[in-house]
């Protein structure tokens, strides 16, 4: 936990807990002075000999609570006993308590030449000097222990924040051996009908993954539809007439941000489940919403057989959603068009 800077706080507290509670005095007994009759022996009042010891008091009791507070300061440090620490703090409050009691006293007599000095004037200054001291050790304590629960607070958004970007990262390391697994599959059944196409293939493949092995978490939305429209060629070159795609984004979303490869996830979810021939073509469009979201939709062709796979597609793209975004994806099956629609993002960038 990174500690309180001792000194500045200590002087700080210092500073305002003598003034306050030394004016609070002083005014007290200004007002007792001017509402009531002087104790018989009192002294006669000297209001220069008064407003002298109100300097001295507030000079030595500020020399106490600095003391007491920056001596806190640096043995909660060091001390992570609870109980020891705050035994030692009492213990050295006591002590300067009954030192600066004894220092009043003596100029109460050498400057206000006060001459009745008895026991009920000692237990009084001794009970005042510890209320001071007891203010400093309990405001010290409320700091300290409020520091504390702001750093706990913030190493705890720490982890959290390591573990959704572990957590994250996971996710995208399983999206990468994917693509790769379904890119080398294609690519091999092109080599084997279509050796031109398959040389263009490789071009397109090239630029796909260098796009795939970056590190950003976020990115622009006009970044992430170059790359949607760089793969939805990888599989025009495979599926030619037969797949057809639309892109309908308003340019004012443009700037905003998605998550990478959420776009190309759904483009391949499309593509993985339905049939796509020459009698049914299938048509992906994608287009821009104005409730800040993009959809992904096409029309249900799906095929008969069961398609293996390792199930990762929609449920990692709504994991990573979650964990980054705290938001859900939509998705719509219904009679005749799957659809997903995916929440686009402002990103406020340090």
């Amino acid at each position: 936990m990174k500690q309180i800077n001792s000194l500045k706080t200590s002087l700080l507290l210092a500073f305002l807990i003598s003034f306050i509670t030394n004016a609070m005095l002083f005014l007290a007994f200004y007002y007792v002075r001017n509402n009531f009759s002087p104790p018989p022996h009192a002294h006669e009042y000297q209001p220069k000999a008064e407003y002298i010891e109100f300097i001295f008091r507030f000079v030595l009791n500020f020399i106490t609570s600095f003391l007491t507070a920056y001596i806190f300061f640096k043995i909660s440090e060091i001390m992570p006993k609870k109980k020891v620490r705050i035994l030692l703090i009492i213990l050295f409050s006591l002590l300067s308590t009954l030192i600066i009691s004894y220092i009043s006293i003596k100029i109460r007599i050498e400057i206000l030449q006060d001459k009745v000095i008895d026991g009920r004037f000692i237990f009084g200054n001794m009970m005042r000097d510890a209320f001071i001291a007891l203010v400093t050790f309990f405001s010290a304590q409320i700091m300290y222990l409020s520091r504390k629960q702001q750093q706990s607070a913030i190493e705890n958004q720490k982890l959290e924040a390591e573990n959704m970007q572990t957590r994250y990262q996971a996710l995208k390391n399983q999206i990468d051996p994917h693509f790769l697994f379904n890119s080398l599959n294609t690519l091999n059944a092109l080599i084997k009908t279509d050796p031109p196409k398959a040389e263009e293939y490789v071009l397109q493949l090239s630029y796909v993954f260098r796009y795939i092995l970056q590190q950003e978490v976020i990115i622009h939305l006009n970044e992430e539809l170059s790359f949607t429209q760089s793969y939805s060629n990888l599989m025009k070159i495979r599926y030619g007439s037969n797949l057809i795609f639309e892109f309908h984004i308003d340019t004012k979303f443009y700037d905003y941000e998605v998550l990478p490869l959420s776009l190309q996830i759904l483009v391949e979810n499309a593509i993985k489940h339905n049939i796509i021939t020459a009698k049914q073509p299938l048509t992906i469009s994608i287009f821009s919403n104005e409730d800040e979201s993009i959809t992904v939709s096409n029309k249900i062709q799906a095929k008969k057989e069961v398609v293996s796979g390792t199930k990762i597609g929609l449920s990692n793209l709504a994991e990573r959603y979650r964990l980054m975004t705290k938001k859900e994806i939509i998705i719509t099956n219904d009679e005749n068009i799957f659809s997903v629609k995916i929440p686009i993002f402002k990103f406020i960038r340090l």
